[in-house]
């Protein structure tokens, strides 16, 4: 039998069970780290509703499935990774209801998992788990008696339930931020490379803690040109950072296919179009040629590069955007050439350098070619040999830094464009930073 509890009555909590709620309601709980947290009140949570088994399993929303995450006399729920569908058998009614649920009948009729008939489980009482106003799971108890539970038994369990719940909330977010800040940082060039009569420079900062779908690449290809990328994935956390991974791995090897920037962008589309259809992204893809300083680029709904050179105000290279990736079917993308004088600096970024509450793109913008003209002005850095990074400067509050050689052209204009556009304070967004500088033509000794 299955009964789902929805009226809470007024009758006041006997006095025996005040102790109850003080032992699930201890503030020494709160002194414990997350998981030792956890494990603390499943056993409480067994003592004081003189249960036998208790266990959590949380939602799995891509699948659709409740996990087996922490249990009490149960654990081969855990061990054997027990997944209920969302909205079948009794857990599932639980996660799909929001409502407490009693079940006084356990056998293959009311229960999805077999481990709990296996059990010789007899009577269930089991309770949502809220975070953020949404379901993440279910907190569960059974009886080996068959011990009846009642509404006063639910209102103590969902006490718990909302404990653990903020346990559990806590220990997922710590792990997708971890989880999102190794795979950023295992995505990013750990070195920039080298590249004849050019230096390069970059930097990436998460925003506001929370490392996001921002991105640069930048590659040498087999015909010796430079690949040069810089994206901006729609939304935050792991998520966004996988699909940033998946795109970044995508776009490698689709520039191998073809030398057009917008078939490769065109590529792209299509497959994230079909194998991440809620995903969303704006690109920048270009070629580089070291030697003619052409630079052939396609945007994908990105703001463009802005370029400072001898003799001229820095500017944003004239493109027509096409749409982001994602955001439309199947369609044909242009690309758009530039060439980069001598002596030029050119600086790729995504929206989080330039964009404010309080004010204007194109005023970010401006700034950001106000001081590449700086740069210029000020003449040439001493490039190094070569332009490899020093890899991963370290990642703390502000977030991961990569650069270019000590004094370069590019590192030198990479450093001033993050002094002046974001300072000491912390970023609202991510920010990608990748500057490319040309070197100026080699002095001709004059004749005596």
């Amino acid at each position: 039998m299955l009964r789902t509890i929805h009226d809470h009555d007024a009758r006041g909590v006997p006095a025996g069970r005040l102790r109850d709620i003080e032992a699930l309601a201890d503030a020494a709980l709160s002194r414990l780290d997350e998981q030792s947290l956890l494990k603390a009140l499943l056993e409480r949570v067994k003592r004081v509703l003189q249960a036998d088994t208790a266990a959590v399993l949380l939602l799995d929303r891509a699948a659709g499935q409740l996990v087996a995450t922490a249990a009490s006399g149960i654990e081969e729920e855990v061990a054997q990774g027990v997944r209920v569908p969302l909205g079948a058998g009794f857990a599932g009614r639980v996660a799909a209801s929001g409502e407490p649920v009693i079940l006084t009948t356990v056998d293959h009729t009311t229960v999805r998992n077999p481990l709990l008939v296996a059990r010789g489980i007899r009577s269930l009482l089991g309770v949502p788990l809220f975070a953020g106003g949404k379901i993440i799971g279910v907190l569960h108890v059974g009886s080996l008696s068959g011990r009846p539970f009642g509404q006063q038994d639910a209102d103590l369990l969902q006490m718990a339930a909302d404990r653990a719940a903020l346990a559990l909330h806590s220990l997922m977010s710590q792990d997708d931020a971890l989880a999102a800040v190794a795979l950023h940082r295992s995505l990013l060039p750990a070195t920039l490379p080298a590249v004849p009569c050019t230096s390069l420079a970059a930097r990436y900062v998460t925003g506001s803690g929370n490392v996001g779908g921002d991105w640069y690449d930048v590659f040498p290809l087999p015909d010796g040109r430079l690949g040069v990328v810089v994206g901006d994935v729609a939304g935050s956390g792991l998520e966004a950072a996988v699909i940033m991974g998946r795109m970044r791995s995508a776009l490698r090897a689709y520039v191998l296919e073809t030398a057009d920037p917008a078939e490769a962008l065109r590529l792209l589309d299509r497959k994230i179009q079909y194998f991440e259809p809620d995903a969303m992204a704006t690109v920048l893809y270009g070629l580089y040629a070291p030697g003619t300083g052409e630079f052939v680029f396609s945007s994908a709904g990105h703001l463009p590069p802005v370029m400072a050179a001898p003799g001229r105000p820095a500017a944003s290279l004239p493109v027509r955007p096409d749409p982001p990736i994602g955001a439309a079917d199947d369609l044909r993308r242009r690309s758009a050439t530039a060439f980069i004088p001598r002596g030029a600096l050119l600086c790729c970024f995504t929206d989080g350098l330039v964009e404010r509450r309080d004010d204007s793109i194109d005023h970010g913008v401006g700034k950001l070619a106000a001081i590449l003209d700086e740069r210029i002005a000020s003449g040439p850095g001493v490039a190094g040999p070569g332009v490899a990074g020093p890899g991963v400067a370290g990642l703390g509050v502000a977030g991961l830094g990569l650069g270019g050689t000590a004094g370069s052209a590019a590192e030198d204009a990479c450093a001033a464009v993050m002094r002046a556009l974001v300072g000491s304070a912390p970023a609202h967004d991510d920010i990608a930073v990748l500057v490319l500088g040309r070197h100026p033509a080699p002095r001709v000794p004059a004749e005596r």
